[in-house]
């Protein structure tokens, strides 16, 4: 069932209600809106989906475009939809926000609005500007999960805890090559390396790189590298490097 009902004139505010409809849709779920062009399946009777889908609604959004006062003749006709809609909401008491398209579009004043039409003036609007959007639409989104509390739970519902037996993915963000398994009991008796940009050492012992041997057990490496030094098992020797003099080394 639909939570908010999106009422807009084709050509005067549509765009903005195709945002609108997208914004809910990625913030509450799929099918939380109804939008007559996104949600009548082709073939159905659109009369009784429209009015049906007002009645079933928590909330109707009125899209109000720059032009929207300019159907004059279209808002006093009983026909005409956008009117038939916004008064299928009055008489069924579902709460009804007007949301104004754009910055040179003005709020409503009775004046210049049918009799059956006047308590939209009345009521508070909202803006969505486009050169705003994102701001605009997180605050229409707040809007409404705040006039929906069913939206709200459904937003701020905690996860549900995972399945016995399944496997969920702790690693996190890694750059480069991870392994995940379930939990391992016992020694691996095997090593996987990928990508490795520099030496890589996975038995006991001590790894020299860029190394040169000199008297006393010690090795010693060129500019900006480390002197490793102790027992070990296994020496592993990366290419000797250029280490200067011996003298130098003996220091």
């Amino acid at each position: 069932m639909p939570d908010v009902f999106i009422n807009y004139r084709t050509g005067d505010g549509n765009d903005i209600a195709a945002l609108i409809d997208n914004e809910l849709a990625n913030r509450f779920g799929k099918d939380r809106a109804f939008r007559a062009s996104h949600s009548i399946p082709p073939g159905s009777a659109y009369p009784d989906a429209l009015l049906m889908g007002v009645r079933r609604s928590a909330l109707v959004l009125v899209v109000i475009g720059p032009d929207w006062l300019n159907f004059q003749s279209r808002l006093h006709d009983a026909e005409d939809w956008v009117r038939k809609e916004i008064m299928e909401a009055f008489d069924c008491g579902v709460p009804v926000v007007p949301v104004l398209a754009g910055r040179r579009t003005e709020r409503l004043s009775k004046e210049r609005l049918p009799d059956e039409l006047a308590r939209l003036a009345e009521l508070q609007s909202v803006r969505l500007d486009t050169q705003n959007a994102e701001a605009d639409l997180k605050r229409l989104g707040d809007l409404v999960a705040e006039m929906v509390p069913e939206l709200y739970d459904l937003e701020h519902a905690e996860a549900a805890p995972p399945d016995p037996g399944s496997v969920s993915n702790s690693t996190g963000t890694v750059s480069g090559t991870a392994v995940q398994s379930r939990d391992f009991a016992g020694d691996l008796n095997s090593t996987v390396i990928n990508g490795s940009a520099g030496p890589v050492h996975s038995g006991r012992g001590n790894i020299y790189q860029n190394s040169h041997h000199v008297s006393g057990g010690r090795h010693y490496s060129g500019d900006g590298m480390t002197n490793i030094e102790g027992d070990h098992r296994g020496d592993i020797r990366h290419r000797f490097g250029d280490t200067g003099s011996s003298g130098d080394d003996e220091r």
